[in-house]
């Protein structure tokens, strides 16, 4: 895959690149709007688009990158396997489907969306012969926590190469525990959610830093995922949002200023809530 230099770019354990930015489209409906979105999008830099096939827009997805006429090799696209769809012969069959409503051949990357109990082991083995395949070119996990990542790399074949959880400074320290097995495990955290869904965008603590780098409270948001060394995936349906969104590589947050932002933590899931999940 080769994104142009302007693309900026985090490297999964496998050696292949991800967009550090991406667009998430969970509930946005599969229809024209939608297109449009993903269409402004693409248009202003995004070549790192998040969909799941619960989120019922994945042929929305396939037709949008597909009208936009960028070479599929330079757009990264990830998708997820649902819970009904979890045990080894299920998840091969479910993920054919996803490719099928995508209208691709393959897929970026391929994330067991939540740690459904009883059949983990046989799920993750399906996506190993998944990407043993070719069919997708990284798989990892989503909503997986400190030990489900354990029970997972006691077994695991192929190390995740990603793990998508909500992450943001309202949820970072009661995270840290995921993050530091994450990241000593060579899995790169993806954070979903990095804009709190809005609930803290006028914060004045985080006003007054965004102040200061004279950017929004949502661009700062996004920059401390990315320094944090998280991959980010924004989602927003507004253009003048999603175009803002990704313009978070022209500043730094000072040291100073992350260590404020670091102990912001009020154990705040904006959705639910993987760490009760057995």
């Amino acid at each position: 895959m080769h994104f142009p230099s302007t693309i900026k770019v985090f490297k999964l354990n496998n050696g292949i690149s991800i967009p550090a930015v991406g667009l998430g489209v969970y509930q946005m409906p599969s229809n024209n709007q939608t297109q449009k979105v993903i269409d402004n999008a693409l248009r202003n830099g995004y070549r790192h688009i998040d969909t799941a096939a619960i989120y019922r827009n994945e042929e929305t997805v396939g037709m949008a990158l597909r009208s936009s006429l960028i070479p599929r090799e330079q757009i990264f696209v990830t998708t997820k396997l649902w819970n009904s769809d979890h045990g080894y012969d299920q998840a091969i069959k479910a993920f054919h489907k996803s490719l099928e409503r995508l209208k691709m051949d393959y897929v970026d990357l391929f994330l067991i969306h939540w740690p459904v109990q009883g059949k983990r082991k046989e799920t993750w083995k399906a996506l190993e012969t998944l990407y043993k395949d070719g069919k997708c070119r990284a798989i990892g996990v989503s909503n997986y926590m400190n030990h489900h990542l354990v029970e997972l790399l006691d077994h695991a074949e192929i190390i995740p190469a990603a793990n998508q959880i909500e992450l943001h400074p309202y949820l970072f320290t009661s995270r840290i525990e995921t993050i530091n097995l994450c990241r000593t495990s060579g899995i790169l955290p993806v954070a979903y959610s990095p804009l709190v869904k809005g609930l803290k965008l006028h914060d004045p603590l985080l006003m007054k830093i965004a102040l200061k780098c004279d950017k929004s409270t949502a661009q700062l948001l996004i920059r401390w995922a990315l320094q944090q060394g998280f991959c980010a995936i924004p989602k927003s349906a507004v253009p003048a949002r999603v175009i803002e969104n990704m313009k978070v590589f022209d500043f730094e947050i000072s040291e100073n200023d992350m260590e404020i932002l670091n102990n912001l933590d009020e154990n705040l899931t904006t959705g639910w809530d993987p760490a009760t999940a057995l």
